[in-house]
């Protein structure tokens, strides 16, 4: 970890910005040449010289270098959001006719985007309990050309063995894409355990001041650099230099934050556990999480996202939900403000709900105290 606390707050001096600690942000549509030559040998490379901001601008180049450095990727390519990064990296893995193995509890829109979009194209997706590679390997088919994780998943925090979905997938000659938002690359890097590419988005923990939108993609530099020449050059969703200076800014303290989020939310995701009207907590970084094992092999930490399930009908939980005073009812979630969601989208238990909640930057104690004050207006058994 300690490292990472330098990767993110030093640069050197950079006399070409009058040695600047921020970068500027480059508020330019296009970059002109002193020669015709020069002109032409920058097109020879498009990725890797500065042409016009649809494809490169060096604000966001500068940010899409240090997010390289962090995930330990050759390369990364930012976009306009999660969803943009994500559509296009599914893109550049898969043709008319391929088929895709994906998570059973993935990211709403990327299900959407898979199982109704792509099918206009002739590309199917099986859908799997990915808990098990068994079921990895009895969804394969001859045309399987991807494989996409998210790990943990946002619902039900369930886990995928990353090495060994990588090996089942290079061993059929597909790829792999993890959508790796949840623990971000402080507590989680899948390129070092096999996966092919690593997608974020950058509006949560890596921004981490719920004021901007934005995804990312990282890996070899020959995938990244596939994604850059056709899928975000044609597609346009780009990242603006605005954009990217925030993300940077926020990105100076994600150790910090990231050490914050943990050790809050473990502390109120073992008061959760202790409620009376709490059925289970799905958090993997507690011990008492059914694949704790693997979580602690292949991640070094938790972040602050987690749910439960609760006998106490949906309706007053709901009412639970609009009388907590710090957290707020929203959806996403990284920033600094805790969100509490109830009933959120996904496979729902047969009696009562499923409550997510978002630890942010409050004091715990002030949030246990909040939780408390709520259920007690509304008789529930509040605990100890």
């Amino acid at each position: 970890m300690e490292e990472r606390f330098t990767q993110v707050a030093h640069d050197p001096i950079d006399a070409r910005h009058h040695g600047a600690i921020h970068v500027p942000v480059y508020q330019n549509s296009l970059f002109a040449f002193e020669t015709y030559e020069a002109f032409e040998q920058a097109f020879q490379s498009l990725m890797h010289n500065h042409i016009y901001s649809r494809g490169n601008n060096p604000t966001v180049d500068y940010l899409e270098k240090k997010l390289a450095e962090l995930e330990g990727a050759e390369e990364a390519k930012c976009f306009a959001s999660g969803m943009g990064a994500i559509s296009a990296t599914i893109m550049s893995c898969v043709g008319a006719g391929d088929h895709i193995v994906c998570v059973d509890q993935a990211y709403g829109p990327t299900r959407e985007f898979l199982s109704v979009y792509l099918s206009r194209f002739g590309v199917e997706t099986t859908f799997v309990d990915g808990r098990f590679i068994e079921n990895w390997q009895e969804a394969i088919r001859p045309n399987t050309k991807l494989f996409y994780l998210e790990s943990p998943t946002t619902l039900f925090f369930e886990l995928q063995d990353l090495q060994q979905c990588a090996a089942l997938a290079k061993s059929i000659g597909a790829r792999t894409v993890i959508d790796g938002t949840w623990a971000t690359p402080i507590y989680q890097n899948p390129l070092a355990l096999g996966v092919d590419l690593v997608v974020h988005s950058v509006t949560k923990y890596i921004g981490g001041h719920s004021d901007c939108v934005g995804g990312v993609v990282l890996g070899s530099r020959e995938l990244v650099d596939r994604i850059g020449n056709n899928e975000y050059m044609l597609f346009g969703a780009i990242m603006t230099p605005q954009t990217a200076a925030l993300v940077a800014k926020g990105l100076r303290t994600l150790p910090l934050r990231m050490q914050r989020h943990e050790e809050s939310g473990m502390i109120i995701a073992e008061y959760v556990r202790s409620l009376p009207y709490v059925q289970q907590v799905n958090h993997p970084g507690m011990p008492h999480h059914p694949q704790r094992e693997l979580a602690a092999r292949q991640m070094s930490g938790s972040s602050s996202l987690f749910s439960f399930t609760t006998n106490v009908p949906l309706a007053k939980m709901k009412a639970w939900a609009d009388n907590l005073q710090y957290f707020k009812i929203g959806v996403s979630w990284g920033g600094f403000e805790s969100l509490v969601t109830v009933n959120a989208a996904g496979k729902q238990p047969e009696d009562g709900c499923i409550v997510r909640l978002y630890i942010g930057l409050e004091s715990p104690q002030d949030l246990i105290a909040d939780m408390n004050r709520a259920a007690r207006e509304l008789s529930l058994a509040a605990g100890s």
